[in-house]
C-alpha cells in the first residue's frame, strides 16, 4: 500500500510540474503587459520600442512599459471618475515627503541650539536689503500680444491691484497669478540675494518698505504685483540665510555626533547587495535584506528603496548604484541611513505635520493628477461623453494614451511625468502586471525587426554611394595634407 501511494503521489507531482511548465511556456507569451482590463502585446512594445530614437534594450523596454501602466491606470481611474483621493493612500504613497517635512521641523528645533548662530541685529540686516523677500501676483503677456490685449492685461493688473491688501495678498495671488512656481504659495518667492531678479522687479522690491505693495510694474514676463515681505514673516528664513557657514559647520557636527552615537555600522555585503537589487530596485520595496545596523534598530534594502523614490534623480541613482564606485555607494547609502536616524530624533519628539500642513500636501496631490490628465488628454470631464458607462471610456482613454504614446516615441510630444507617489497610489489600487516572458520577447521581436530594417536599408543602397565611415581608395588633392616646408 505503502509503495503504490508513493507511485501515485509521484505521478501527480510529475503531472502538477508539466502542466506547470507547459502553462508557463504557452500562456500569455503575447502579452507583455496588463493595466486594468487594457492588454499591452508583445508586437506593440515591440513597435514603440521600434519607434523610439533611443537603442533596443531592456532599460528602455522598462521605461516605456512603466509608462503604458502608469498611463493606462490614470486612464482607468479618469474613466471611472476616481479622483484617487484616498488620504490613507495618499500619505502612504507621499511618506518620503512627509517625513523629509518632519525632519525639516525637527532641524529647526535643533538648529535654534546650535552655538555660533548670530541673531542680534536681524531685522536691520533685512531692513539694509542685500537679502530680499517678496510675493508677487503675475499676469503673463504673449509674446505676439497685440497693444490692445496688452492694454487689456494691464487694465485686469490694476483692477486687482486696487483691491490688494497685505491680508488678502496671498489669496489673490492663489486666484489671479499666473507664475506656476509661486501661485500656490500665496504668490511667495522667498528670500532672493540682492541683483537676481531681472532690473525692473529689482528696482520695485527695494522701493518698497517692507509691507508696502507697489503699483503694477511691467517686466519681460509681463505685470506683477510686487508686495515686500516683512522681517516678521521670513525671520527664520533669513537668520538662516545670513549665518549659512555657521549653520552648515553645526550641522556636519551634529549628524557627526548623531552618527556615532547611534553606533552605525555598514554590513560588509551592503554594496553588492545593492549592486544586485539595481537593475529593478522597485521589486525590493520589502526586501528584508539588512544593509545596516544601528543602536535599537536595522536599515533594510526595502527602507533604501523608500528612500530613493523620494528624489527626482532616482533613475540617475538607480545607475549610480551599479556604475560608481564602492566608495561612492557607501557614501550614499550612509547618507540616507543619517536621513533614518534624524527620523527616529522627529518621531522620539512626537514632531508631526499638522491638518493643515497635510491638507496642503494632499491638495497637491490633487493637482498634480488633475495635470497629469489634462496632459494626457484623459480627464473625467474630456472623457465624459465619450461613453456610457466606465468601461466605454476607459477605452477611448487608452486609444488617447495610444496616439500619444505614439507620438511621444517619434518625439512629436511633450514628455508628461506621472510623480511617484501618484504611481504608487494607482499600482496600489488597480490590478497591473508586467509578464516577464512577453517583455523578453517583445525585446526579441523588435530587436530583429531593426536589424532587418537595417538590412535592408543597406542592400539598397546604391553601388556609388560611399558609406559614412569607409575609406576611400584615393584622396583628391584639394583634401591632401600640404607639404610641410623643408
Amino acid at each position: 500500500m505503502r509503495r503504490s501511494l508513493t507511485a501515485l503521489f509521484a505521478i501527480v507531482i510529475t503531472l502538477g510540474a508539466c502542466e506547470g511548465f507547459k502553462e508557463a511556456m504557452t500562456a500569455h507569451v503575447d502579452v507583455a503587459a496588463k493595466a486594468g482590463s487594457q492588454e499591452l502585446s508583445v508586437d506593440r512594445l515591440a513597435a514603440l520600442l521600434g519607434k523610439s530614437k533611443a537603442p533596443i534594450n531592456s532599460d528602455i523596454a522598462h521605461a516605456i512599459t512603466d509608462l503604458w501602466v502608469n498611463y493606462q491606470l490614470l486612464g482607468q481611474a479618469a474613466a471611472s471618475g476616481d479622483s484617487l483621493n484616498d488620504p490613507k493612500r495618499i500619505d502612504e504613497a507621499l511618506w518620503p515627503i512627509i517625513a523629509q517635512e518632519r525632519m525639516a521641523k525637527w532641524h529647526e528645533k535643533v538648529a535654534s541650539t546650535f552655538a555660533g548662530v548670530d541673531t542680534t541685529n536681524a531685522e536691520s540686516k533685512y531692513d539694509q536689503g542685500d537679502i530680499l523677500a517678496a510675493r508677487h501676483i503675475l499676469f503673463t503677456v504673449p509674446q505676439n500680444a497685440t497693444a490692445a490685449q496688452r492694454d487689456s492685461i494691464r487694465r485686469r493688473a490694476e483692477a486687482v491691484r486696487a483691491q490688494a491688501t497685505s491680508a488678502n495678498f496671498p489669496d489673490l495671488a492663489k486666484k489671479n497669478s499666473q507664475d506656476p512656481g509661486s501661485a500656490q504659495r500665496g504668490g511667495d518667492l522667498g528670500l532672493f540675494p540682492k541683483g537676481t531678479m531681472v532690473k525692473e522687479f529689482q528696482d520695485a522690491v527695494e522701493a518698497l518698505k517692507p509691507g508696502e505693495i507697489s503699483p503694477v510694474v511691467q517686466t519681460q514676463f509681463g505685470f506683477h504685483i510686487i508686495r515686500r515681505s516683512t522681517f516678521p514673516e521670513v525671520r527664520d528664513e533669513f537668520i538662516k540665510a545670513v549665518n549659512q557657514d555657521a549653520l552648515r559647520a553645526a550641522d556636519s557636527t551634529y549628524l557627526t555626533e548623531l552618527e556615532q552615537s547611534s553606533g552605525l555600522a555598514i554590513k560588509d555585503n551592503a554594496v553588492s547587495t545593492i549592486r544586485a537589487a539595481a537593475k529593478d530596485l522597485d521589486a525590493h520595496a520589502k526586501d528584508d535584506a539588512v544593509l545596516a545596523t544601528y543602536k535599537g534598530g536595522k536599515f533594510t534594502l526595502g527602507r533604501l528603496v523608500s528612500w530613493v523614490n523620494a528624489y527626482p534623480q532616482k533613475p540617475q541613482i538607480e545607475a549610480g548604484f551599479q556604475q560608481a564606485p564602492d566608495s561612492q555607494v557607501t557614501q550614499f547609502l550612509k547618507i540616507v541611513v543619517r536621513n533614518d536616524l534624524v527620523l527616529h530624533q522627529a518621531d522620539s519628539a512626537k514632531v508631526e505635520l499638522d491638518s493643515t500642513e497635510l491638507a496642503e500636501l494632499h491638495s497637491r496631490f490633487a493637482q498634480v493628477v488633475a495635470q497629469t490628465w489634462d496632459q494626457l488628454g484623459v480627464s473625467p470631464s474630456t472623457l465624459a461623453d465619450s461613453g456610457s458607462n466606465a468601461a466605454a471610456r476607459e477605452r477611448v482613454a487608452a486609444g488617447h494614451i495610444d496616439t500619444y504614446l505614439d507620438k511621444l516615441m517619434a518625439q512629436e510630444a511633450r514628455y508628461v511625468d506621472v510623480p511617484q507617489p501618484v504611481a504608487t497610489v494607482l499600482r496600489d489600487k488597480y490590478d497591473w502586471k508586467v509578464n516577464n516572458a512577453g517583455f523578453e520577447r517583445a525585446i526579441q521581436v523588435a530587436t530583429a525587426t531593426k536589424a532587418a530594417a537595417d538590412s535592408a536599408k543597406e542592400a539598397s543602397r546604391p553601388a556609388s554611394e560611399v558609406p559614412i565611415g569607409s575609406k576611400s581608395t584615393s584622396t583628391p588633392d584639394s583634401a591632401k595634407k600640404p607639404s610641410e616646408p623643408r
